[in-house]
């Protein structure tokens, strides 16, 4: 019976119903008049619109086993090895970084309008770095290797991933001054936010959302940011506000005639849940032992993905440069 219980356990900690489950059992709902119990009472919007786009790629005969069974397993394996190591960073960074903040605000809609702006600039050089650091594509990696966009793919991250994240993110809004009350509920936003924009086709076809895709980053921007087409590689780092995409110039339009092809560049099996969950780290620790000298091997561990010591390099920057180069060619 135990293993049922566990089952149970997971299915409604997947599903976030947990704050539902309890007012039902008590029929209080007073927790909804505070700002806790509304946010645990939105939290199962995701999983609810995921099992809306699979029953919808069922009924229209779209749905395939395949764009979900490597990210099922990937939820499995993480809710058992990294359960609280994020949160767990998030409390360190605050306990130990607090005393320093340049500022000090309060939760008011004011500083909400600051501390999300200083949010939006925290998730950019964590997700830069992401695709910059070649150790930290390691980590990130795993949430671009599926080839089809779903809202499942929002449970695709590498356990060490989130941990990393809230590290860098916490501490640039904790020493800019993000006080933690106003901290946590833009996590919460932003948190649903970046879920959603991971919808599928089978949602939401046409991701740009009208008149919000020159406002917001929508769904559309996301599915650019998850292709390989050259055209599109490190583009739209930010997840809700685009404004450091504009000031960095990496705010990257989906264009009619370039659909988003979804994946990553290296040569992989995304069936398979070791390649796609550990492949990176095994590529870099190939090429950190066949590297010539101890300054080469480190530059393999700190240069961009596609980064090579002779000089042939691969990077997605010198790959989008060759592409546009070829375009500019053709074009005459």
């Amino acid at each position: 019976m135990e293993i049922f219980q566990q089952l149970y356990n997971e299915l409604i900690s997947f599903l976030s119903i947990n704050a539902w489950l309890e007012m039902f059992k008590t029929n209080d709902y007073s927790s909804l008049k505070t700002l806790d119990g509304i946010t645990s009472a939105l939290a199962p919007l995701i999983p609810f619109i995921l099992i809306i786009e699979i029953i919808r790629a069922a009924f229209y005969k779209r749905f395939k086993i395949a764009h979900y069974k490597v990210i099922f397993f990937i939820y499995v394996f993480n809710s058992f090895i990294g359960r609280f190591i994020s949160i767990a960073a998030v409390a360190f960074c605050i306990g130990l970084l607090l005393p320093y903040a340049l500022i000090t605000t309060t939760f008011t809609w004011y500083w909400f309008i600051y501390g999300y702006i200083v949010w939006e600039l925290a998730h950019f050089v964590y997700h830069y770095l992401g695709h910059k650091v070649r150790l930290f594509w390691c980590l990130h990696s795993t949430h671009h290797a599926p080839e089809q966009m779903n809202l499942s793919v929002t449970y695709a991250h590498f356990f060490l991933e989130a941990p990393y994240a809230d590290v860098i993110r916490t501490s640039i809004c904790i020493l800019l001054g993000v006080n933690p009350p106003l901290l946590f509920f833009i996590m919460f936003i932003d948190g649903t936010w970046g879920g959603f924009i991971h919808v599928g086709e089978n949602i939401l076809k046409d991701g740009r959302m009208g008149f919000l895709n020159r406002i917001i980053l929508t769904p559309s921007h996301h599915r650019v940011h998850h292709a390989k087409n050259p055209l599109y590689m490190d583009t739209n780092f930010c997840n809700l506000l685009n404004i450091w995409d504009r000031v960095f110039g990496t705010l990257r339009q989906e264009k009619e005639n370039e659909p988003p092809v979804y994946g990553i560049t290296r040569n992989m099996n995304a069936q398979n849940f070791w390649d796609v969950y550990f492949g990176e780290i095994a590529a870099l620790a190939k090429d950190v032992i066949k590297a010539p000298g101890i300054k080469n091997k480190l530059l393999y561990i700190i240069m961009a993905p596609g980064w090579s010591h002779t000089g042939q390099h691969k990077t997605a920057s010198a790959v989008k440069r060759e592409f546009l180069q070829q375009q500019k060619i053709d074009g005459l």
